[in-house]
């Protein structure tokens, strides 16, 4: 038996659905909520347990959000939206321990100790916690604005739809089960932040909706593992060799937290077959931080030690979802959000950011009319222009990503003179002079922090002279300008590891 719910008759609210409560769902509530709306919010997993921070990441259950427990930080483009919009929710998350991240923070030592702060530095700060309690704190903020409700233990099962006179399917509500039964909850809007592997849209999709999508894989997996500082510890200071750092072979990385933990990724390419299964083991992954330089401080047993094991995370794919078709809607009163959407290489960090600006964009378009088919023509537009560009930038790095990590165990691998102009590009021009230059390297962090077009810093015809300048000027001039190493060669760190060299090799 269905119980029908109808949408609430007051006067001129607009009912949005938001299937969802992950960092997607909330950012939608956030931008969204407030106002002449009412949002509600299904999420299939229970709500989180009483209590604070530490209470959340070692008993709240989110079977629906796979990277729980992964790695998370907030780059500045969402944290300048949380500071503009909802000071009180930067205030509650400051409260729970959450951290900022300043510019002067990130600089390299030299640039750091003649260091002068500028107008705008202010928008370059990242804000770092465990994913678990930027999720609670959030979602506690959520449900206390107006308009706004969370309702947990709800699992969305199908869409409500029908096709109007020209075939296009139009979306009014979904049908869920929920702890009285199954319901048919009706809407105006419904916005699927189910994530990554949300069905809705594959409804659709079977349906014959001409969603179009384009995929790949970003050829690595991720393994985290969280640490406490043993009490009386502080954080190691950030010297001269960083925390993080990219062996070709492996990526690696520190993400202070908050309520003095922290936690360290280790991205490992998908043809690394050894290195990937030996890392799972605590001890292993123990030794391997150890190995690097920047990290070794961090987990020195005297300063820090292990929380639980070591997490994995797989099936890392890129993919953009097209909702108009031939310049027309493919389906009417539905927007997909986050994941559902657009997938991304978390290494980047930028999911929760593209989330937020997305439902940026949302708001825009349902703000601006109340048609159906020009809001999503307004959606599909303001993607296009605020997220697609860092999509695109994100394919290409994974791919020169993947082909460098072939090219790793690939024997006598010499690389074309493009490639390896393009690679003294980067690491001689681009890396030295952001290194060399705080104004450089302020430009490069507004595309990086989302705050610009990501390449629009190098498109300045200033900053490419500039560049172009430090590269002329060779690698011996440039010396005191590159980093130091930040980890052993894949020889030396598998036979310190006990681990065969030869056995990925592949054939040339």
């Amino acid at each position: 038996m269905v119980a029908l719910v109808a949408a609430s008759p007051a006067a001129q609210r607009e009912q949005i659905l938001v299937v969802g409560a992950g960092i997607a769902g909330l950012c939608t509530a956030l931008r969204l909520g407030g106002g002449t709306r009412d949002v509600t919010l299904l999420e299939r997993d229970d709500a989180p347990p009483e209590g604070g921070p530490d209470v959340a990441f070692d008993q709240w259950q989110r079977r629906g959000v796979g990277q729980l427990r992964q790695s998370h930080a907030f780059l500045a483009r969402l944290r300048n939206i949380i500071r503009d919009e909802h000071p009180q929710l930067l205030a509650d998350l400051y409260a729970a321990g959450c951290r900022d991240i300043a510019f002067a923070d990130m600089l390299p030592p030299a640039l750091r100790d003649r260091y002068v702060a500028q107008r705008g530095d202010a928008d370059l700060t990242i804000l770092t916690s465990r994913r678990t309690t930027l999720e609670l704190v959030i979602r506690r903020y959520v449900e206390r604005l107006p308009g706004v409700t969370i309702r947990s233990g709800v699992k969305v099962r199908e869409l409500v739809r029908h096709k109007d006179a020209r075939g296009t399917i139009v979306v009014t509500g979904v049908v869920a089960d929920t702890a009285t039964g199954r319901e048919e909850i009706a809407a105006d809007v419904v916005v699927d932040a189910g994530g990554k592997a949300a069905n809705l849209i594959e409804q659709l999709i079977k349906a014959g909706a001409p969603i179009g999508e384009t995929a790949e894989t970003a050829g690595v997996l991720y393994f985290t593992r969280h640490y406490r500082l043993r009490d009386g510890q502080g954080e190691p200071p950030r010297g001269e060799i960083a925390a993080s750092g990219d062996l070709g072979y492996l990526k690696f990385g520190v993400f202070p937290a908050d309520n003095q933990r922290f936690s360290i990724t280790l991205c490992v390419p998908e043809i690394e077959h050894g290195l990937r299964r030996a890392v799972m083991d605590g001890e292993m992954f123990q030794r391997i931080c150890l190995a690097m330089p920047g990290m070794a401080p961090w987990v020195d047993p005297a300063t820090s030690e292990p929380v639980g094991k070591v997490i994995g995370m797989g099936d890392l794919h890129s993919r953009w979802r097209n909702l108009v078709s031939d310049g027309k809607p493919a389906v009417l009163g539905y927007f997909a959000i986050g994941d559902a959407l657009v997938r991304t290489n978390p290494l980047y960090g930028r999911g929760c950011s593209l989330a937020a600006v997305s439902a940026g964009v949302l708001r825009r378009a349902l703000d601006t009319t109340a048609d159906p088919a020009k809001r999503l023509l307004i959606y599909d537009g303001g993607l296009r222009a605020e997220v697609k560009p860092y999509y695109d930038l994100m394919l290409k790095q994974d791919r020169s990503a993947i082909r460098r990590a072939r090219a790793t165990l690939t024997p006598d691998h010499r690389p074309r003179i493009k490639a390896r102009l393009a690679k003294s590009f980067i690491e001689d021009g681009i890396t030295v002079a952001a290194r060399s230059d705080v104004d450089l390297m302020r430009a490069m962090m507004r595309g990086f922090h989302m705050l610009e077009h990501p390449e629009a810093w190098l498109k300045r015809p200033a900053n490419l002279g500039r560049v172009l300048g430090y590269w002329a000027r060779g690698a011996k001039r440039n010396a005191a300008a590159y980093a130091p190493k930040p980890g052993p060669d894949r020889p030396e760190l598998m036979a310190h590891l006990g681990l065969d060299a030869q056995a990925d090799m592949l054939a040339a």
